[in-house]
């Protein structure tokens, strides 16, 4: 178990991030268009898993609009936004915010995702939902960078992310 802040107060994760070396768990989440997509649909690419709260929120819109950013400056590498958002909203927030070089995935019917990767916050206001955190894969799925954002309010290390890659 882990734990993040939330105005001040300690929040609890349900685990802890998978560590690095060890091959990433596989997921089951569902696409914008309510496809079920794998982490098998992206193999053989670099991959950064970017753990969202809710696209609804201002730190995770930045978040997310700056690794959309990001994505334009890297060919080789696939960026999956997760959060517990509806593929509905997420769509939404993807047509208003101008947001097409990432791949936002929900939680939606892939309740193991959460716990699998330690995100899941079990406590608080929050409880429910996902922790922000980076998780880092190379091209055979292995970690190679994680980051747990300590202070919801925050966002991650932009640039150390991209270096692991």
């Amino acid at each position: 178990m882990a734990t993040v802040r939330y105005k001040g107060a300690a929040v609890h994760t349900s685990g802890e991030l998978p560590p690095v070396g060890r091959r990433a768990p596989d997921f089951r989440l569902v696409d914008i268009a309510l496809r079920p997509r794998t982490l098998g649909d992206f193999r053989g690419r670099k991959k950064l898993l970017v753990v969202l709260p809710s696209v609804e929120t201002a730190v995770c819109a930045a978040c997310c609009r700056k690794f959309d950013e990001l994505a334009a400056e890297r060919e080789d590498l696939s960026i999956l936004v997760v959060s517990a958002d509806l593929p509905f909203a997420q769509r939404r927030f993807c047509e208003e915010a101008g947001v097409a070089r990432v791949t936002l995935l929900s939680t939606m019917g892939g309740e193991g995702f959460a716990r699998d990767y330690g995100v899941l916050m079990t406590d608080g206001p929050l409880a429910g939902l996902t922790a922000r955190a980076v998780v880092a894969l190379d091209e055979d799925d292995r970690v190679v960078y994680t980051e747990l954002v300590r202070d919801l309010a925050q966002e991650p290390h932009y640039a150390k992310a991209l270096a692991a890659l």
